[in-house]
């Protein structure tokens, strides 16, 4: 039986399809026809949007991922927030103030999940945005970064040739640093809720589900709900420095003494050389050794559990 576009998944044959949107207890499926349907499921389910699943009747089945990007939020629970991606974009602002750490985690997690990472500074159009764009060039130059006006258009076209080069990429960053408004620019048709930033200046909640997008001449964006803290999840403590911006390419310049190095107070330690020499900044090393702590107490809160 054919089914019509936006109607709820039903039938006996198993249809395959990719998870376009999640609504907590439903889910939006693209077919491989073309159709949509929307099919229940748990609340605490794990599908998350980018999944490639089977659906028999109202049965859903997810197949493998090869990837997903997940964080851990400041209660220690995982968020699922997207699978199956070829890059992760952090979308930041001078306003509102992307927090601490969050750039770095965010960057460690995906690079961990063999997932392309690249940093997208909205409203450079503004002073501010641009003085923050050269900021980050100087502190991540190791890392693509996009200087871009949803407002304006410039950097527009830049962006979405890479974005186009991608199959799928996923947008995250705090609320009110321009995600859905730098999508409806991308993609006008999409027509995305935005909001106004908040008193407070941390920004407010536009997004409320994840959702799939595609962009115009190929690629795909997620649009993900605004958050404003990251911690990775698939990273363990002795496996951070490879991939924590910074610590990575003080190790690869000086290596340890030791393999195991957790480059705190170890001798011979090459981040420590770094550091004393002023390639590594203090910041940035005070944010691994929080990230290496929240990691290591994770790692044993764990270890008990299993006891």
């Amino acid at each position: 039986m054919t089914k019509k576009k936006g109607t709820s998944a039903t039938g006996d044959s198993d249809r395959s399809g990719l998870i376009i949107s999640h609504y907590g207890v439903a889910v939006q499926v693209r077919f491989d026809d073309g159709n949509t349907g929307r099919v229940k499921v748990k609340r605490n389910s794990g599908h998350v949007v980018g999944d490639l699943v089977t659906v028999q009747g109202e049965i859903l089945h997810r197949l493998p991922r090869r990837n997903s990007l997940k964080r851990r939020d400041p209660f220690g629970k995982v968020r699922m927030l997207a699978a199956n991606l070829d890059a992760v974009a952090v979308v930041i602002a001078a306003t509102p103030a992307t927090p601490p750490g969050f750039i770095e985690r965010a960057l460690v997690a995906a690079r961990a999940d063999g997932i392309a990472p690249a940093i997208i500074v909205n409203k450079t159009d503004l002073a501010s945005g641009s003085e923050l764009a050269q900021q980050l060039a100087s502190e991540f130059p190791a890392t693509t970064i996009f200087r871009v006006s949803a407002r304006s258009g410039s950097g527009l076209d830049t962006l979405r040739s890479w974005l186009q080069e991608r199959q799928r990429t996923a947008l995250i960053g705090v609320s009110g640093a321009g995600k859905s408004s730098l999508l409806n620019a991308l993609v006008p048709a999409a027509t995305l809720a935005t909001g106004a930033i908040s008193t407070s200046a941390h920004g407010r909640h536009t997004t409320s589900v994840s959702t799939l997008i595609d962009l115009p001449g190929g690629g795909q964006l997620v649009d993900t709900p605004g958050f404003r803290d990251f911690a990775p999840v698939d990273v363990t403590s002795e496996q951070l420095a490879l991939w924590f911006p910074g610590i990575e390419e003080a190790i690869c310049t000086a290596p340890c003494r030791f393999r195991n190095c957790r480059h705190r107070n170890e001798p011979g330690c090459g981040v420590q050389a770094a550091l004393q020499c002023g390639t590594l900044s203090e910041q940035r090393y005070q944010l691994y050794l929080d990230t290496l702590t929240a990691i290591e107490m994770m790692e044993q809160q764990q270890s008990v559990r299993r006891k």
